[in-house]
């Protein structure tokens, strides 16, 4: 088979090609670009399972990057185990048709216990003492310790958060050129987020945003040029591209006011107490599942929902088989969000009361995608000041929380989940240099690319 890399690089669009984007701009003009159609809802775990499987979400499970455990009566976001991801990945079927096949995945989801033959992930280590120490999961197991020998411990906290930057991206550019050295895989999945960060705090417009485009520009280019010159071919692939926004719906405040949300109290903060509840929504960006316990109130629920500023659509099962997420881990409800519009996952209507987690960044425990976690407060006077105190007492054995995240949610001003989308904000396909491609300009369902992936692979004309 013919080597081959897919590079994910999250929240391309068109909008961003250019002269700030010189090296990817140019491989577009070379190899040829198309719009993706975004996958509902059009979000990182489920395109990515789009991506490598061929389904959609009705078929691979992954309905957003979080759902509601209904046997575990928990919220639970950004797992990790492969087994979560339903059907035959693209590495599985290559492996039938080659037995020298081999896969590396750099930081794509669901990356662990997967059949790929390398794989690298973001994997903390939580400490007892509260301390949260930048780590990876790898396999090899050896993989891991080598990496971060040779290029320094991965740096988490560039990697989500309020201290995000390409140093992330940087870091798992160089470590998927370490891997193709390493081990030559026949086929590499390489994550580079950059850009999605930037653009959920700052929007698609913002005058910062050319330099983003140059740091990934950068970043990518030199990604190009080594797996190029190793005999490699190349597809540069988006998720989804980001589009602006100014207004949250908080449709758990709505819920709880309607007496159908319950939380219960813990040291003075609100928890949601998702199995006690009525109903239920689990935010995830311009999506929300809405979970509702008893079949009766499903009407009552839709029509509250159908009412409130800024949602779009109110998709039940019915909706949901149309739209290729008919699947049991979804809401009885899905809502999507109208333009310029995200769902927050906030419940509490007392800030005084907002639970401790509310104000760090803490990817498990909320019921809620979040994205204020890439903000520091500003109402908080020397910051700096505030965040390295804090660290000293942390490495000195004092527990204390980094209470340092707004919940603020006018400052986000992009977002993304929605499918129907402007072709300025749709995710987009450059490449690949296939002869046996399909036509340049056609826009392809998200789940084409496995199929294009496959054409990429098995052409060695």
């Amino acid at each position: 088979m013919q080597p081959t890399v897919i590079i994910n690089v999250v929240a391309l669009s068109e909008s961003l090609l250019g002269d700030h984007a010189p090296r990817l701009t140019a491989f577009a003009a070379q190899h040829g670009q198309r719009h993706l159609q975004p996958v509902l809802p059009a979000v990182t775990c489920t395109a990515q399972s789009a991506m490598v499987t061929g389904r959609d979400a009705s078929d691979h499970g992954i309905v957003g990057n979080g759902w509601f455990n209904r046997t575990m009566n928990e919220v639970q976001f950004w797992n990790q185990s492969n087994a979560l991801v339903n059907g035959e990945k693209i590495w599985d079927r290559a492996k039938a048709e080659d037995p020298n096949f081999t896969c590396a995945n750099m930081f794509w989801w669901y990356n662990m216990y997967s059949s790929a033959d390398m794989s690298v992930t973001p994997r903390p280590q939580y400490k007892a003492d509260g301390r949260k120490v930048p780590d990876v999961y790898s396999y090899p197991a050896d993989l891991r310790d080598e990496l971060q020998r040779e290029l320094g411990q991965f740096p988490l906290f560039n990697f989500w958060g309020p201290a995000s930057s390409i140093t992330s991206s940087q870091w798992i550019a160089d470590a998927s050129m370490h891997v193709q050295r390493r081990f030559n895989p026949t086929l590499m999945l390489v994550y580079l987020p950059h850009l999605d960060y930037g653009l959920q705090k700052l929007g698609p417009v913002h005058d910062d945003v050319p330099a983003l485009i140059r740091e990934i520009d950068d970043v990518v280019g030199a990604c190009i040029d080594h797996f190029e010159a190793a005999g490699y071919r190349v597809l540069i692939v988006s998720e989804y591209g980001i589009e602006p926004v100014d207004r949250a719906i908080e449709v758990n405040r709505v819920l709880r006011r309607e007496g159908l949300l319950r939380v219960r109290t813990e040291d003075g903060g609100e928890l949601l107490d998702a199995g006690a509840s009525d109903a239920f929504a689990v935010a995830d960006h311009q999506i929300a599942h809405v979970y509702v316990r008893d079949a009766s109130n499903v009407s009552r629920v839709a029509s509250l929902c159908e009412a409130m500023a800024g949602v779009d659509e109110v998709l039940d099962r019915s909706g949901q088989r149309d739209r290729g997420l008919a699947h049991d881990r979804a809401g009885e409800l899905v809502l999507v969000a109208k333009p310029r519009h995200w769902f927050a996952y906030h419940y509490w209507l007392d800030e005084a009361r907002a639970p401790d987690f509310a104000r760090t960044v803490d990817i498990h425990r909320k019921p809620g995608y979040d994205p204020l976690e890439l903000f520091i407060d500003p109402s908080i006077a020397l910051p700096k000041v505030r965040i390295i105190s804090k660290l000293i007492r942390k490495k000195l054995g004092f527990r204390t929380l980094m209470d340092v995240i707004p919940t603020d949610p006018a400052l986000v001003k992009g977002s993304h989940g929605r499918d129907r989308v402007d072709a300025t904000y749709a995710p987009i396909m450059l490449g690949p240099t296939s002869p046996q491609s399909l036509p340049f300009g056609e826009t392809l369902p998200m789940t084409a690319v496995s199929d294009v992936l496959w054409r990429c692979l098995t052409d060695t004309s």
